[in-house]
């Protein structure tokens, strides 16, 4: 197990690239931004744009999947206001909304913007969330297939030319390793680790015809012509605290000062603000891989000069991995189990980072690497 010599991020994350001097993907990157010629890429941008205008048999010129969070009200305000398109938004509705979620999409809507709300079947997503429960301890999982594939299926059905996704995990991540590359293409989305064991594999649970929302077929759509880029890709300030400030400029609201930040494991007050399904995710990822979204957020933090390495590692190991029972409950009754049973199952994915102490007690040596 290896931390990365200039961030903080472990080897431990599926996907990640380590260069031969210790230094992460995400690093590496960071370092590779100041040496692009972003001019030139933003008119790559705008030709892309351009053409998306020209060619458009549609009353939209693009389609952007949205949250409501952050990075999505930064993707649809560049589209409309910086590259002159007509968009249309689409909105995946996650388990377990919070009413801060539904306060930022509806404030995107009142932006200005058409935009569609799409919802798989509850009692569908209910039964497969709780399947990657036992399966991955991974119950976010099939939430992502349908997240990622709304964009992609409402772009096939109205003909719209582009689709605009924001963040590519193989550059904020470092994690190129899992399939989906460093460049502008976002069809690459279907390799990313929580995709690519492929939704048909859900078939062991549900019938292919209630699967409709989960995936898309890429060659269907490459065939209309249609494309799919990353913004990220052409977007040199993109960061999570810049996009966040951005945001709030349009109206984006975000936690409360007073929030208890152990409650959900991370002290931003911007980040994953949507679902409360997500916080038990994060928890149950610091059980498999030794890290959660503090890790993330401090890594992000420390590589935009925000915060020194000494902070982001004291950040760790302070909110990592916490999260409020208020929430393990809120889980547990959602897909009919115990705390007993949650915890039982749990403990069977501890990676190889965890050893009980003197007191029988879990410990995580991946925090020993925090120096």
């Amino acid at each position: 197990m290896r931390i990365c010599k200039q961030c903080v991020q472990l080897d431990t994350r599926p996907g990640i690239y380590f260069n031969n001097n210790g230094v992460c993907g995400a690093c590496i990157w960071n370092e590779e931004k100041k040496t692009i010629d972003w001019e030139s890429r933003e008119n790559e941008l705008q030709k892309i744009a351009n053409w998306a205008k020209d060619t458009t048999q549609s009353s939209y010129d693009c389609v952007i999947g949205v949250s409501g969070g952050k990075d999505s009200t930064l993707q649809a305000i560049t589209a409309r206001d910086k590259l002159g398109l007509r968009c249309l938004l689409v909105n995946s509705e996650p388990e377990g909304i919070t009413e801060l979620g539904r306060k930022n999409i509806e404030n995107l809507k009142n932006l200005g913007f058409d935009t569609l709300a799409l919802r798989p079947n509850p009692q569908v997503m209910k039964k497969l969330v709780k399947r990657d429960f036992y399966k991955y301890l991974n119950p976010q999982k099939i939430t992502e297939f349908s997240l990622y594939s709304s964009a992609y299926i409402i772009a096939d059905q109205f003909n719209i030319p582009l689709i605009i996704q924001g963040e590519n995990e193989g550059l904020t991540l470092g994690a190129s390793g899992g399939g989906v590359g460093t460049d502008s293409n976002a069809y690459t989305i279907q390799s990313s680790n929580t995709l690519s064991t492929g939704w048909e594999n859900y078939m062991e649970e549900v019938e292919e015809n209630e699967l409709f929302m989960f995936h898309f077929n890429r060659e269907k759509l490459e065939k209309k012509g249609i494309r799919a880029i990353w913004l990220q890709y052409f977007f040199k300030n993109w960061s999570n605290d810049g996009n966040a400030k951005f945001a709030q400029n349009y109206g984006f609201q975000i936690r409360p000062e007073n929030f208890e930040s152990s409650s959900v494991g991370t002290y931003t007050k911007y980040s994953q603000i949507d679902s409360d399904l997500i916080q038990v995710n994060q928890l149950l990822k610091y059980i498999k891989f030794g890290f959660g979204q503090c890790m993330d957020h401090a890594c992000y933090d420390l590589r935009d000069g925000l915060i020194t390495r000494k902070e982001a590692i004291d950040l760790v190991k302070k909110y990592d991995g916490k999260c409020s029972n208020e929430y393990i409950l809120k889980f547990c009754n959602y897909i009919d189990i115990t705390i007993d049973e949650f915890w039982n199952h749990t403990n069977k994915f501890r990676g190889p980072m965890w050893i009980k102490d003197k007191e029988d007690n879990w410990y995580n040596t991946s925090e020993d690497l925090l120096k």
